[in-house]
Formats: structure tokens, sequence, C-alpha cells
């Protein structure tokens, strides 16, 4: 059973679809996160860069996700706010080993949190500080700190440390997320 399926049982909801966007720079692990989550079944063996943006759908017996990849790519990030009305809740990917591209990282993240269609909606928005395996990675402490993650003072988050290619901290975030069922709901 994939995390989503573990997540719509928690959840306990009938026939509700979420719509998550998974935002990030690129490279930063979004679309390898997207795979471990879906069924083990339906997972891919050969990622590759998701190029403009994917949709992932999955559906369990009580909840149907629909998970927008989108690229990080710097000529792709403005097609991300064609999406954030319909957006339930957010994950955020982070490359925690790229200390150099960290202040692009706040920058998209600040332009997100203050585009209209998100400023004033209470969406939970889960930070995975990804690649904590590779030997340059910082802590997530370090990463909240770098993005500035203690400002967000109008929306739950949460952020947790993940080694997506082992599927490392993402139950974490799956727990932290259908803890906010009750605000992706609204």
């Amino acid at each position: 059973m994939g995390l989503f399926d573990k997540l719509a049982g928690w959840l306990g909801l009938k026939k509700k679809e979420v719509h998550v966007l998974c935002l990030g720079l690129d490279n930063s692990g979004k679309t390898t996160i997207i795979n471990k989550l879906k069924p083990s079944n339906a997972q891919t063996q050969d990622i590759v860069p998701t190029i403009g943006f994917s949709i992932e759908k999955f559906k369990t017996s009580s909840l149907s996700f629909t998970v927008f990849d989108m690229s990080g790519q710097g000529k792709y990030r403005d097609l991300w706010e064609h999406y954030y009305k319909e957006g339930q809740a957010i994950i955020f990917v982070i490359d925690s080993s790229d200390k150099l591209r960290m202040v692009v990282a706040k920058e998209e993240l600040d332009t997100l949190l203050n585009h209209p269609d998100i400023k004033h909606r209470r969406l939970p928005i889960l930070f995975f500080a990804n690649k904590m395996d590779l030997r340059d990675a910082v802590s997530s402490v370090k990463v909240s700190q770098l993005l500035s993650l203690e400002n967000i003072k109008d929306k739950p988050w949460h952020i947790c440390a993940s080694d997506a290619l082992k599927g490392e901290g993402l139950q974490e975030g799956v727990d932290w997320l259908q803890g906010k069922s009750d605000v992706i709901l609204l």
C-alpha cells in the first residue's frame, strides 16, 4: 500500500478529491517524492526531469488525489500560479545539498506566499528538506532558517528531512499532512 492509500485511510474521507501542488526548484526531488508516494505497483523505475508539469492521479477507496508536479526550471516557474486557486495543500521540496540555490528557493517561496491566490488562504505547506543522504546536505533546521520559515504565521507548515530515493522522511510528512485534513478540505 502506498503512502497516498494510507493517507486516505487516515483521513476517513469518502470520495473527496484533494489537489496538492508539488513545487520547488529543478532537481530538488519533486518527481522522485511523488513516485515514492504512489502505490508500489504504480511506481516508475526510471525518473526523468519534469518538463512543464505532469499530473498524477491516485484513487483509493475513499479519496482521489490529484498531484500537480510542477517543473522547477526557471522558464516554467511562472506556470505555477495558474494552479494556485485549485490547490488545497502544497508540498515544497528543497534540495538541502544545494546551498548556492537556497536563496533562489527562498525567493520562489516568498513569491508563492505573497501571490493573491495563496496569501489569504490557510493552505497547509509541507516542506521536504530533501537529499539528506548527500554529504553536503544541511539539516532541516538549517533549511528552515535559510528559508525563514518561522515567518510563516498564517499557514500551518511543517518541515521534514527526507531522502526521496530511499523514501525516508516521507511518511512523517504524510502523517503531518493527514493531520491537517480539516484545513485541506475547507
